[in-house]
């Protein structure tokens, strides 16, 4: 294992110290000191991979510590804070990350959809300590940055083996969620979707609930499963986000960046804003815009 983590390390030793987009279109690579606000964003559906150090993720009530090397699983759009640190022994911080592709996933599926092992629903994402034949999979994917020209053949062959060594590991049944294209499932993606741009708006979870055909109960339920927030709390989570990025960037007041994400009450807005990033509204913005030189 050691020396395979040592070659991924060489592998990624030219990547700047900020998330990447590699040659390779799924493939992220984020390394050394990263700031937090950088972290805070809406996930899309990945897999994560932490090499060296540790990545703390919050879901709204859940956290998943992911030292390395572990990885997680987030099956669809999650609205997310994070940090990392580095490893202990001085090693600089070093996540891949993995957009899923969902006709590999589906392929996969059909062929080994029996050897997925059967597992409690868990309402939280978490990470799982990373096997030699999952590391020896990223090694395999990442050898092709050094031979470009193979990316286009050999590229899906190796980014479905790391997801097969999920898909028969304890993670299994997460990244099965990242899959669903009938059923009760894609009713939730498609009310994730919905919220994501409609957020602003009053939520009427009941509503929601019926127009995807199940029962108030069962909805809320369900889409816990999938992104480990309430259909409020994820809303919540993505107009503090959007707000966080208005204050940023278009410079709008503290009160008219809580109504224009929807907000009825700046004092509420205030509350919850320096709860989740862990200081007002106006001083995080500054130390934003200080920090990233705007």
């Amino acid at each position: 294992m050691k020396d395979l983590l040592s070659e991924i390390a060489r592998l990624t030793k030219h990547s700047p110290v900020w998330p990447k987009q590699t040659a390779l279109a799924r493939v992220m690579i984020t390394k050394g000191e990263i700031p937090q606000h950088q972290l805070a964003a809406v996930y899309e559906p990945m897999i994560g991979f932490t090499v060296f150090g540790r990545k703390t993720i919050s879901f709204g009530e859940s956290t998943v510590k992911a030292e390395g090397p572990s990885y997680y699983v987030i099956p669809t759009q999650v609205p997310a804070t994070g940090k990392v640190d580095q490893a202990e022994n001085g090693q600089a911080y070093l996540s891949l990350g993995l957009k899923i592709n969902k006709q590999l996933l589906r392929s996969l599926l059909e062929d080994n959809s029996r050897r997925i092992q059967r597992s409690e629903d868990s309402q939280a994402i978490f990470a799982t300590r990373a096997t030699e034949e999952f590391v020896s999979a990223w090694v395999r994917l990442l050898r092709l940055l050094e031979t470009p020209e193979d990316i286009p053949a050999l590229a899906s062959v190796y980014e479905r083996e790391i997801l097969y060594r999920i898909l028969i590991g304890p993670q299994g049944q997460r990244l099965k969620l990242a899959s669903f294209e009938t059923g009760p499932q894609s009713q939730i993606h498609r009310a994730i979707q919905w919220i994501r741009e409609n957020y602003w708006r009053t939520l009427d979870v009941r509503q929601i609930a019926e127009k995807s055909g199940m029962a108030w109960t069962t909805f809320h339920r369900q889409f816990k499963r999938v992104t480990g927030l309430s259909p409020i709390q994820y809303q919540k989570e993505l107009r503090l986000l959007e707000a966080r990025k208005i204050l940023v960037h278009q410079g709008l007041s503290v009160r008219e960046a809580a109504f224009q994400v929807g907000y009825e009450s700046a004092s509420q807005f205030n509350r919850e804003y320096s709860r989740h990033f862990g200081s007002s509204p106006a001083k995080d913005a500054h130390l934003i815009r200080v920090e990233s030189k705007l």
